[in-house]
């Protein structure tokens, strides 16, 4: 679970960052907790990127085997650490809340054991373009949901949520690729094409399937979230996506 931050998407973080928050978001969690559904949500929300910090840190391990030389299974260790560390902190974030680590991540390993099981990749590329643009994709729907939570828990939302370094990395690597064997561009461009309709059809069955999480996407409990604004939220992320495969040098 990586958030990738490019030039293309820095403005756009500013104005998040400028905008006054109100309601929930200006609240703290003793204040905003004292409501059962959103405390609900922000388990089921803290739960899943638990296991994604976790399925990141296993999966970067297996693509250091894939890894051609031994400065990028060094790079990519590196990384990995990183994402256990983010899998700790809301691991212990669950715990002090009062809630069983385990049992908050658990409704959300079918999801995400599924999105890997049907995108397993084949190399050392598809590794990386996974990593940049799958994580990606769910990174820019925590962030959405995180500009309406609470300000201790939009903290550690967006803290978890920090690049470890797998952007520009990434990037690097692909464009390289790319630029040694022009044909690589047409595959890996199929191969990201998939990743981005996986992620999607598996991140609106996790919405449908957890009842607060949905109330929160579509205003219940997270102020100024209706319908209309998820549909516009995802488009959002589908231009982040097109602005990603840009940076690749592969066509959306």
């Amino acid at each position: 679970m990586r958030c990738m931050t490019t030039p293309d998407n820095a403005s756009d973080k500013a104005a998040d960052a400028a905008a006054e928050p109100t309601g929930i978001a200006a609240q703290d969690w003793a204040q905003a907790s004292a409501d059962p559904q959103y405390r609900a949500a922000v388990v089921d929300l803290l739960g899943a990127l638990a296991y994604g910090e976790l399925a990141a840190f296993e999966r970067l391990a297996e693509d250091a085997k894939l890894a051609p030389t031994l400065a990028d299974k060094a790079e990519l260790a590196k990384m990995a650490s990183a994402e256990f560390h983010h899998f700790e902190q809301l691991r212990d974030r669950l715990a002090s809340i009062g809630e069983e680590p385990t049992g908050a991540m658990e409704p959300f390993v079918a999801a995400y054991e599924g999105f890997h099981k049907q995108t397993a990749p084949s190399d050392w590329l598809e590794g990386l373009v996974k990593a940049y643009v799958g994580d990606s994709i769910a990174s820019d729907f925590y962030r959405e949901v995180a500009a309406r939570l609470d300000s201790d828990t939009r903290a550690l939302v967006l803290g978890v949520l920090d690049d470890t370094g797998h952007a520009t990395f990434a990037v690097e690597k692909v464009r390289a690729a790319i630029e040694a064997d022009p044909r690589v561009g047409g595959r890996l461009a199929l191969w990201a094409r998939r990743l981005m309709g996986e992620a999607l059809s598996q991140s609106q069955r996790v919405v449908a399937e957890r009842d607060a999480l949905s109330t929160m996407l579509v205003g219940g409990v997270a102020d100024g979230f209706d319908l209309a604004e998820v549909g516009r939220m995802f488009s959002r992320i589908t231009e982040a996506h097109t602005k990603r495969m840009a940076a690749l040098g592969l066509a959306a």
